[in-house]
């Protein structure tokens, strides 16, 4: 799909599906980019579209999604999780570059379908993982990619608040596919074995507790995630830990959102004779190093944008939401079966581990 010309320049028109609370953001972020020179809202609720329409009188309405897509040259899709292949395939085979909130659709088949269908239009797939165009998420990926942390331990992650509970899917699919996609990035690498468990507590079917367990054998790292949409306290954090250092990631801190802490243990040689040195702790400093922070959902679009018009493969491709899918996919599985979930790397059908 190419942008329309006017007067020998691009003329981007990007539609938003979907104006609820992430949707509502998008079409204010939009505004801002240069590149963006109209802006549909399209939501089958006229009292959104009309609150919308007070911030943004210029933006074009529509409740209908067919009645949009003449009109607009890309689509973001907000729409609830389980319509979100359904949409993007409208858009894709009207011939729409498409940029698709998390989580990228609710099963590995969709996903896959998505990016073969987006190949053969030739348009723009992207998946909206916010946190992999965060500039502190970047540093943190940085810190263990260089070694400056040295040799990996472990990752940790938690994701926890009071609500906002979701009608159609559980706290997985809602909360963890962030962890998920930090993890990969972070670790420039991808789980081969998942195992999760979880509960429904407050609410009468869908799990609102839920732990997973990520294996990386393939760099020797193990993932926790503890996600919740039933605990006093809001917290985003990311710990990761290394033989030389560890850092720590905090979404809600706005001054100090990753700090690096110079500590450690120095284990005994021979940890096994009666002989040995005991087991001794470093602490060393802790440094917050300065972060050029940019808002991630605008860095999110921006990039969306760029992509189409350069012709370039987005960082967040479909590809890479299908990683994060098959991840949630498999802990789903193994909260059903209550074992682990291999993995495997060439993205075969999920195998149950055990008998």
């Amino acid at each position: 799909m190419e942008t329309v010309l006017v007067g020998g320049e691009e003329f981007m028109r990007v539609g938003v599906v979907g104006c609820g609370y992430w949707g509502s953001k998008h079409v204010r972020v939009l505004y801002g980019l240069s590149d963006v020179t109209g802006v549909a809202i399209i939501d089958r609720d006229r009292e959104r579209l009309g609150a919308l329409k007070t911030a943004f009188p210029d933006a074009a309405e529509f409740t209908s999604l067919g009645d949009a897509l003449p009109d607009v040259d890309a689509l973001v899709v907000a729409t609830p999780p389980a319509s979100h292949a359904r949409v993007a395939l409208e858009a894709i085979r009207a011939g729409k570059h498409v940029l698709i909130e998390k989580p990228f659709t609710t099963s590995s088949s969709d996903a896959r379908r998505l990016i073969a269908e987006a190949r053969a239009a030739d348009v723009t797939l992207m998946v909206g993982h916010t946190f992999e165009h965060n500039a502190a998420v970047w540093r943190l990926r940085e810190a263990a990619s260089s070694g400056e942390l040295g040799k990996l331990h472990y990752l940790h992650s938690a994701r926890l608040s009071l609500g906002a509970y979701q009608p159609d899917i559980n706290v997985l699919w809602d909360l963890a596919c962030h962890d998920v996609s930090i993890a990969n990035f972070v670790l420039s690498s991808e789980p081969n074995a998942v195992s999760a468990w979880g509960a429904a507590h407050a609410h009468s079917a869908l799990e609102d507790v839920a732990t997973m367990r990520l294996d990386y054998d393939e760099i020797g790292v193990v993932a926790t995630i503890r996600v919740s949409w039933l605990d006093p306290c809001k917290v985003r954090q990311t710990t990761l830990v290394g033989s030389e250092k560890m850092a720590v990631y905090d979404d809600l801190n706005d001054n100090e959102r990753l700090k690096l802490y110079d500590r450690g243990v120095n284990l005994p040689e021979d940890a096994t004779s009666v002989h040995a040195m005991p087991t001794t702790y470093r602490y060393g400093d802790v440094v917050s190093p300065y972060i050029d922070f940019h808002e991630p959902l605008q860095e999110e679009d921006r990039h969306f944008v760029e992509c189409i018009r350069d012709k370039i493969e987005p960082s967040t491709s479909g590809p890479v939401g299908l990683a994060v899918v098959r991840v949630i996919e498999a802990a789903q599985e193994s909260l059903r079966t209550g074992r682990t979930v291999a993995l495997p790397t060439n993205g075969a059908r999920l195998a149950v581990v055990g008998s």
